[in-house]
C-alpha cells in the first residue's frame, strides 16, 4: 500500500523519487507494529497482565540467485489499464494481465534464508517480552560483504514465520488463517477435514496438489520445514476465532 502510494505520488510529481520497496516495507512494519503492539498492550493491561510489547523492524536475507527473481509471481499494487501497464514495463517492472480485471505489477517472492535480527528477537523473548517481528514476511535484503541491500520483492509470510520459529528454537509453530481446520478436496462434495497428521502425510497431500487452490500450500511448507529441523516439534493451523479451543486440542489441524 505504501509503495503504491509512493509510486502514484512520484508519477504526479516528477520532482520526487519514490522510495524503494524495501524502505516501504520497513515503513509498513513500523506503522502496523505500532498499532498492533499498543492494542496488545491495552488488552493485557485490561486483563491484569503487565508485560512489555515491542516491534522489531526485521530484515531477512535472500539468495540473489533465487529463481523467484527471474520469474516474479507475487501480485502487488493497484489494477492498471494497458497504458499504465506499458509505462510500468518501460521502468523495467514486470506486469501481468489478470483476466477480467486489468493489469497488475508482479515482484519476486524469494525464499527466506536468514533472519538478520534473530538474536535481538531471541533475547527479548527470553526476557519475557512479547515481540512483533517479521512483518509482511520481513524486508528482503541481499548480503553484500558488510552491507545489506534491500531487494525488490515480497517474501511469503508463512515461510518467514517458519524460519523465525526454527531460528529461535520454538517448540511449536502456530499459523492462523481463515479456516478452523485444513481440508482435503476443499469446496467439493468429498471435502475432508484434517485433525492430526504426520509430516509424511503432509508431504503426500502437498505432492497431490491439495493446497494450492486456497493458499494453504505455503503454510504446509513452513510447517514441514520447521518440524523436520528438530525432533519433537509440531505445528498447528487454525483460525483466530478457534485458537483457544485449538490450543486445548479441541479443533484445528496439527502436524507432528
Amino acid at each position: 500500500m505504501i509503495h503504491t502510494a509512493m509510486n502514484e505520488f512520484s508519477t504526479n510529481h516528477p520532482d520526487y523519487t519514490a522510495s524503494p520497496m524495501s524502505v516501504c516495507s520497513a515503513m509498513s512494519q513500523g506503522y502496523i507494529g505500532y498499532d498492533l503492539q499498543n492494542a496488545i498492550r491495552e488488552e493485557l493491561i485490561g486483563r491484569g497482565i503487565y508485560r512489555s510489547v515491542c516491534t522489531v523492524i526485521t530484515q531477512v536475507t535472500v539468495d540473489p540467485y533465487d529463481e523467484a527473481f527471474y520469474t516474479p509471481t507475487k501480485i502487488v499494487g493497484r489494477i492498471m489499464n494497458a497504458e499504465d501497464a506499458a509505462a510500468e514495463r518501460k521502468k523495467g517492472n514486470y506486469v501481468v494481465e489478470v483476466p477480467g480485471q486489468g493489469f497488475r505489477r508482479v515482484v519476486a517472492s524469494p525464499n527466506p534464508v536468514d533472519i538478520v535480527e534473530v538474536d535481538a528477537i531471541r533475547t527479548l523473548t527470553d526476557a519475557g517480552h512479547i515481540v512483533i517481528a517479521c512483518g509482511g514476511g520481513g524486508i528482503p535484503v541481499l548480503q553484500q560483504n558488510n552491507h545489506l541491500k534491500g531487494a525488490s520483492g515480497v517474501i511469503e509470510k508463512d515461510l518467514t514465520a517458519g524460519k523465525l520459529a526454527e531460528q529461535i528454537d520454538a517448540d511449536e509453530l502456530i499459523i492462523l488463517t481463515s479456516v478452523e481446520k485444513v481440508c482435503l478436496n476443499h469446496g467439493k462434495e468429498d471435502e475432508e477435514e484434517l485433525d492430526t497428521i504426520s509430516v509424511e502425510q503432509a508431504k503426500q497431500y502437498m505432492d497431490e496438489g491439495h493446497f494450492g487452490i486456497y493458499n494453504m500450500l505455503p503454510k504446509f511448507q513452513a510447517s514441514v520445514g520447521f518440524i523436520e529441523k528438530k525432533e519433537g516439534r509440531s505445528a498447528l493451523i487454525t483460525s483466530f476465532d478457534t485458537l483457544k479451543d485449538a490450543l486445548k486440542g479441541k479443533t484445528g489441524t496439527v502436524i507432528e
